[in-house]
């Protein structure tokens, strides 16, 4: 989860910041709706944030109250605002949605250490959590330690989470737990089938952009492919966004997206000005390929939704409510052409070299087929290659005999009836007016980064 205090964001980036490898993004999604009725949809609601009023209960399936701080002898401090507690399961169970409290969190987690290094201190706390969960009626412990040593004390973690599974689960109540995106080797994978799910914690990546729809594929990929059931990997998203012109060392650097739309960001949009969020397009992506590849889906955290047509959790709900099928917007099944600014057509180059912008005319070379590639998007496909992004590193080429994350994107409509494309890495590709060969490398779509569709 966002972390209580932030001081330790920097260890989190640097580890995140590992396996930066183009991975696929899963299966196609399908093209006819189909159940979801297992689909898991998880909301956080900190304690001192939110008001349970406000809270979008039918669109939820579990809620998880944080946090609670553990000690290190298998207690926990007093819960911060224990009557928004009591209000919060009261209206879940009425909506017929699950009441979690997450214990722990990225400043509350330090007294897990003693409390696995023995096993009198882990009795104490299954004992605690029992005590707990009864005391205000909750459904299950969501586990969020950042981060266990790994070898003694990821061995330790593992035996506090089967015996707080079997108590849990002997009362009728579920097990989660939070985890890092990738490079998780804290978690060993015996926690995998003692747990009901794991929140993969897919943001934070960096102090920009931290969440892209790649950031996610590449977390969900890494779990799954250590074993981890799809059925029991939710992605998690943010609500909230990151200043890059601020120290990421301060609150400051966080932005809650509806305080992005109130001070100008669109809610379609990833961009605005220094802040990297995720809008609406980029979520509703997310959600569809979270329900063909995994078993649901986590907000970090409420609080932060806005209101309305721009709320991120009706976005997450149309989707879901949709079966996990999400139209592209692009004419798919056509061939096109794009023209540039520079009033001249993009050019596959055969897939000989990099692309270009520079065409007088269009012909073979500048016609490309529009594929729908799932979860809202496209890949393009010229002279049967498809275009790649290159994630941004070298300028675009047309040179893939398939598609996995770079070789798919946003089709976003311009005000003027032009279209942007948009990579998984959240950059844009831009004709570079023609002056050399094209890159995808943009934060925002402006004169350059727009094309005329078949003109």
């Amino acid at each position: 989860m966002k972390p209580i205090t932030l001081a330790c964001l920097a260890a989190v980036l640097l580890i995140l910041s590992s396996c930066h490898k183009e991975v696929s993004p899963g299966p196609s999604a399908p093209t006819t709706p189909r159940a979801v009725t297992n689909f898991k949809v998880v909301g956080y609601l900190p304690t001192w944030a939110g008001d349970v009023s406000q809270v979008q209960f039918s669109k939820l399936t579990h809620i998880n109250y944080a946090f609670l701080i553990p000690t290190s002898s298998g207690g926990y401090q007093p819960i911060d605002n224990p009557s928004k507690l009591s209000s919060m399961v009261t209206a879940a169970h009425a909506a017929g949605v699950k009441a979690l409290i997450s214990v722990g969190g990225g400043g509350g987690g330090g007294g897990f250490s003693g409390i696995v290094a023995s096993s009198a201190n882990r009795t104490a706390f299954v004992n605690s959590m029992i005590g707990f969960t009864n005391q205000y009626n909750l459904d299950g412990v969501d586990i969020d330690w950042e981060y266990p040593s790994v070898g003694t004390e990821a061995n330790n973690f593992l035996l506090l989470m089967q015996q707080l599974s079997t108590a849990l689960h002997n009362n009728g109540k579920l097990l989660s737990a939070a985890v890092i995106g990738d490079g998780g080797d804290y978690v060993v994978d015996g926690v995998f089938s003692v747990t009901d799910y794991l929140v993969i914690m897919a943001y934070d990546d960096n102090n920009f952009q931290h969440s892209t729809f790649e950031v996610g594929a590449r977390c969900m990929s890494y779990w799954l492919n250590r074993g981890l059931s799809p059925a029991k990997a939710i992605l998690g998203v943010p609500f909230y966004g990151h200043d890059s012109s601020k120290d990421p060392n301060s609150a400051d650097a966080y932005v809650n997206y509806n305080t992005i739309l109130s001070g100008g960001g669109s809610p379609q949009l990833d961009v605005s000005g220094s802040i990297g969020y995720n809008g609406i397009i980029t979520i509703k992506s997310k959600t569809s390929y979270a329900a063909a590849v995994g078993g649901g889906i986590a907000i970090w955290e409420l609080s932060g939704d806005a209101t309305g047509a721009n709320s991120l959790l009706s976005a997450i709900n149309q989707v879901v409510t949709a079966g996990g099928i999400l139209s592209t917007g692009a004419p798919v099944g056509t061939t096109v052409t794009f023209k540039g600014n520079n009033n001249l057509y993009v050019s596959s180059e055969n897939g000989t070299q990099a692309m270009n912008c520079n065409r007088p005319t269009a012909q073979a070379w500048e016609q490309f087929l529009v594929v729908n590639a799932g979860y809202g998007k496209v890949a393009l496909q010229g002279m049967s290659k498809y275009v790649s992004s290159e994630d941004g590193n070298n300028p675009i080429t047309c040179n893939r005999a398939g598609y996995g994350t770079w070789e798919i994107f946003d089709w976003i409509p311009t005000p003027d009836g032009k279209v942007s494309l948009r990579s998984t890495n959240g950059l844009f590709i831009s004709s570079e007016n023609g002056t050399k060969s094209m890159t995808c490398t943009r934060t925002v779509a402006q004169g350059w980064e727009a094309f005329g569709i078949n003109q």
